[in-house]
C-alpha cells in the first residue's frame, strides 16, 4: 500500500510540474515557412481556397464539410482520422494581374489551441512564393508543456509539401 501511495504521489508531482512549466511558457507563438511553386499565383490561390477539394491533395484530410458563410466569410470543417476542426477565412484578397494575394484563416472555437494562418502569395518569376505564418495560442498549460517536444512548424511544412505534390513538385521549404 505504501508503494502505491508513493507511486501516486510521484505521478501527481510530475503532473503538477508539467502544469507549472506549462503556465510559465508563453501562450502565443509565431512560426513562418515559405515555398516556391512553379504554378501561377492564381493556380495556387485556387488550390488553397477550394476547401472542398482538400482531401484530394491533403492526404491527412478524410473529408471537408462546407458550412454556411458567416459575415461573408467562408467556413468549413476538416475531418481527419481523429478530429473535426472548424475554420473560417476571415480575410481573402486574391492575386490579380501580378499583385500579391493574401488569405487569413482562423481555427474554430472550443479547442485547447487557436490562432490564425496567414497565406501570402507573391509572384516569383513564372511561379509563386507561398509564405504561411501561424500566429497560434495554446490555452491548456499541459498542451503547452507537450509543445516543447513538438515542432511548431510541422503542420505548415506538411501543408506546403502536400501542395507541392498536388502540382507535381517537391518544394524546398524555407524559414
Amino acid at each position: 500500500m505504501r508503494i502505491a501511495l508513493c507511486f501516486l504521489a510521484a505521478i501527481l508531482a510530475l503532473i503538477g510540474l508539467m502544469i507549472v512549466i506549462g503556465w510559465l511558457l508563453p501562450r502565443g507563438h509565431t512560426a513562418t515557412r515559405a515555398a516556391h511553386f512553379s504554378a501561377s499565383p492564381e493556380m495556387v490561390w485556387d488550390a488553397i481556397t477550394d476547401f472542398a477539394r482538400f482531401p484530394a491533395w491533403r492526404h491527412n484530410i478524410a473529408r471537408v464539410e462546407t458550412l454556411p458563410e458567416r459575415d461573408g466569410h467562408s467556413r468549413w470543417v476538416e475531418h481527419d482520422a481523429h478530429n473535426a476542426i472548424s475554420y473560417e477565412a476571415v480575410e481573402r484578397v486574391p492575386p490579380t494581374g501580378g499583385t500579391p494575394g493574401k488569405m487569413v484563416t482562423r481555427i474554430g472555437p472550443n479547442l485547447p489551441f487557436g490562432g490564425t494562418w496567414t497565406f501570402e502569395l507573391v509572384p516569383a518569376g513564372s511561379g509563386t512564393e507561398l509564405r504561411i505564418t501561424e500566429r497560434g495560442e495554446i490555452y491548456n498549460p499541459i498542451f503547452r508543456f507537450v509543445s516543447l517536444f513538438m515542432s511548431q512548424t510541422k503542420t505548415i511544412e506538411n501543408y506546403l509539401q502536400a501542395l507541392g505534390h498536388k502540382f507535381g513538385e517537391t518544394p524546398a521549404i524555407t524559414p
